[in-house]
């Protein structure tokens, strides 16, 4: 965890030098100006009061899961003796999930919105109670599907739907939606828009990458974690997905291991959330 945290060797947090001497407890101490530091520290895993063997336990069970995990179940395998703390664990390795600068997608992708949660069908642009709006982008691969980016929007007008292909695709590609008003404004943006049919809600599924992701994401969803996800967590769980589903061919669990430990020690300490039973 060191070395990905100072690929090049020990650098201080605050005076920059390169020279420490190595404590006990995974702990350096400065040369230059006497500052001790842990390799833990300013990490996914500052103050953590758990050994960390059991975090790597987790997170080996966490990427070697090819459906992903639950809480409880994360609970049970670890024997931990608290449900909060496997929840917060968990919560904690999806924000890892997330690449820190992580490329837009490109080419030819295709963007369209599915409603997650709630009991009743919604209205586009309007939605129903308790349904939480996400934009799917799939980008076209030579065979099937290539990347996904998914995001939580708050409706379905121009400006919502236009920020979240900006943060998901590069602009000059070729953005395939369908007729709804709100991507009108993607050609202004720099993006070769093109709608493949004019109404929203009804014809031949001409979207198939978008509405094939979105099909799995929810039987996702429903399967692993029951359905019970909160909206005001969804996105822990898009980022999960996200991750799982665009290495979904890679053939070595140990890879997505040492690339979650990767990101987690270049990931700031996290506030505790309140947990929910998913």
């Amino acid at each position: 965890m060191a070395k990905q945290r100072w690929p090049d060797g020990f650098v201080c947090p605050r005076c920059q030098t390169t020279k420490a001497w190595r404590m006990g407890r995974a702990k350096f101490w400065c040369i230059q100006c006497g500052y001790q530091v842990s390799e833990t520290a300013g990490t996914l895993f500052h103050d953590t009061h758990k050994p960390l063997r059991l975090w790597f336990e987790a997170m080996w069970y966490v990427t070697s899961q090819k459906n992903g995990v639950s809480a409880l179940g994360l609970q049970r395998v670890l024997g931990l003796g608290s449900y909060h703390t496997a929840w917060k664990w968990l919560h904690k390795l999806r924000l890892a999930m997330v690449r820190p600068g992580r490329d837009r997608l490109a080419g030819v992708v295709e963007v369209d919105e599915i409603f997650i949660g709630g009991e009743r069908s919604g209205k586009r642009g309007r939605g129903a109670a308790g349904k939480t709006l996400v934009v799917i982008a799939a980008q076209q691969a030579e065979k099937g599907i290539g990347r996904i980016r998914l995001r939580r929007v708050a409706n379905a007008a121009g400006e919502s739907l236009e920020s979240a292909v900006g943060e998901m695709v590069e602009p000059g590609s070729e953005v395939h939606t369908d007729g709804w008003g709100g991507y009108n404004g993607l050609l202004g943006l720099g993006y070769r828009h093109q709608v493949i049919r004019q109404t929203p809600d009804l014809g031949n599924n001409l979207l198939p990458l978008a509405n094939r992701v979105a099909s799995l994401l929810k039987r996702w969803l429903l399967g692993t974690h029951q359905g019970a996800v909160q909206p005001s967590h969804l996105d822990y769980y898009l980022d999960e997905y996200t991750f799982r589903f665009n290495r979904r061919t890679s053939k070595s669990r140990g890879l997505l291991f040492y690339r979650l430990i990767t990101q987690a020690v270049h990931l700031e300490p996290v506030l505790d959330i309140e947990p929910s039973k998913d």
